[in-house]
């Protein structure tokens, strides 16, 4: 099932503001409230389709998301022109301060898939009570349960970015939003795992087809599985990807390229995707963003083939590739200037850069909207099964202690990822072999950057760049959050 069409077209019928800033995260009473009967099942999912939606907003993941997650990293250059987005350039030299407003950006999209997420999870109780039949009370459940889990996602890439900010899970005025302190990154990762455990115990494990890519138990323990990662809690890691592998639901697909394109979406390798699709229209609603749009190949021809040329693949990727004798995995990852793609496009001699992120080429055959329309039907890859058997063996070569059902060592589960991209078996694999390969396999898929802060490689590979320790491990809190709310304390380093 390439996207949820439905609930792209549901979000449609129920559009709820943007906020401009913090402070105007809503009072959940300020969207309409009356109007809905919540006595009818068919109504249930429609505050959860527009926290769904939230996902695809410009600052959560779009422009901003990959200059914070990859190309601050050693992946990827700014790439585009030099004289392009000073804003994006700061944070490819990490000389980023609390004004740069791509920061900020991405505090106001995390912060406004919270604020849709709240008004569903405080919905779903509206309908549980007036709904009559106990398997449409138990949907209502489930429903909340799923845009938990996106409260949880929401939170846990703040939490990764910013360290401590505020918690809000319920309806607050703008008086009360100016007040409110942050909270702890322990007190944000407890949160965010109730949400997901309280998540995990209603999901179903599945979906029918025409829901596929929904969040599912699955999901959520993806999710928290790569939490407790972050805080190294190694038994917790490995009893979660343990559960998933034993499941027998997921698989890696066996061609790498496939997974990356648009008919390779909500594959059965996929935990978690953010869905963008024109649903086959040249106009109309905007049900799609622009991820793989401002990574597209930058002066290409024609312009459906052609983006904003940023976040391009560094030449350390490149040469880290070469010396592990890669093919496959570049083959998909780097897509070269001057070359025809296997599905005859042409990424023509006069595009800018020499090489951009292959990961979200998509065809020109998909590209039928009425401007540009590069990458407007690829989808975002959250969650891959690659990613939970390298967790998997990640928390085993650290000591995880429990009882595993799915029989997986830490070997074999680096050695399937490994197969898949040609690459022989390795044994007594080590920490540094598990982040090798993370970053073969996960490059330009906004992953390297927190995995170098974690995994403590940052002061040595991001040096080149000025990485400062103990304070490059934590973005700026916004300079225009702090006006609205002088109760935010900054991070180390910042001004």
């Amino acid at each position: 099932m390439r996207l949820i069409k439905i609930l792209l077209v549901v979000f449609t019928l129920f559009t709820l503001t943007n906020c401009e800033d913090f402070l105007d995260i809503r009072p959940e009473g300020t969207i309409p409230t009356t109007g809905i009967d919540y006595s009818k099942i068919e109504n249930v999912f429609l505050p959860i389709s527009a926290s769904y939606a939230k996902l695809r907003s410009y600052g959560a993941h779009v422009f901003p998301y990959i200059g914070a997650f990859e190309i601050a990293a050693d992946n990827a250059d700014k790439g585009s022109s030099p004289e392009d987005n000073p804003t994006m350039k700061e944070i490819d030299d990490l000389t980023y301060e609390s004004s740069n407003a791509l920061i900020n950006d991405l505090w106001k999209g995390y912060f406004d898939i919270v604020s849709g997420a709240n008004y569903a999870i405080h919905q779903m109780p509206l309908f549980e009570q007036a709904l009559l039949n106990s398997s449409d009370k138990l949907y209502a459940r489930q429903c909340q349960g799923e845009v938990k889990a996106i409260r949880a996602y929401a939170y846990f890439n703040l939490t990764r970015v910013f360290g401590r900010v505020p918690i809000i899970d319920t309806t607050l005025s703008s008086d009360q939003l100016a007040a409110v302190s942050q909270s702890t990154t322990q007190q944000l990762y407890t949160f965010i795992e109730k949400d997901l455990s309280e998540a995990i115990q209603v999901l179903p494990s599945s979906y029918s087809n025409e829901w596929g890519g929904r969040i599912n138990k699955y999901t959520a323990m993806a999710i928290k599985a790569k939490v407790h990662m972050y805080q190294a809690e190694w038994d917790s890691v490995a009893s979660l990807t343990d559960r998933i592998i034993a499941s027998g639901r997921y698989n890696l697909l066996g061609n790498f390229r496939e997974v990356f394109s648009v008919d390779g979406e909500n594959s059965r390798e996929s935990l978690f995707e953010i869905q963008s699709s024109t649903l086959g229209n040249s106009t109309g609603p905007t049900t799609f963003l622009e991820y793989a749009y401002v990574q597209g190949p930058r002066g290409n021809t024609p312009s459906s083939m052609q983006g904003w040329g940023f976040c391009t693949p560094s030449q350390s990727l490149i040469d880290f590739y070469t010396a592990r004798g890669e093919v496959i995995r570049p083959a998909t990852t780097l897509l070269y200037r001057g070359t025809k793609t296997p599905e005859g496009d042409s990424i023509k001699n006069s595009c800018s850069n020499p090489v951009y992120n292959g990961k979200v080429y998509t065809p020109s055959s998909y590209n039928n909207w009425n401007f540009n329309g590069y990458g407007f039907d690829h989808n975002i890859r959250i969650l891959r099964y690659s990613d939970v058997l390298l967790m998997h063996a990640e928390a085993i070569v650290n000591g995880a202690a429990v009882t595993l059902i799915s029989g997986i060592t830490a070997d074999e589960a680096v050695n399937i990822v490994r197969r898949r991209a040609g690459l022989t078996d390795i044994a007594g694999v080590t920490l540094q072999d598990i982040w090798d390969e993370r970053r073969a396999e996960l490059a330009m898929e906004q992953d390297r950057f927190f995995d170098l802060i974690r995994t403590g490689q940052a002061p040595i590979v991001l040096a080149p760049k000025g990485f400062v320790t103990g304070k490059h491990e934590l973005y700026p809190i916004p300079s225009a959050q702090r006006q609205l709310n002088t109760q935010l304390t900054q991070n180390n380093g910042y001004n």
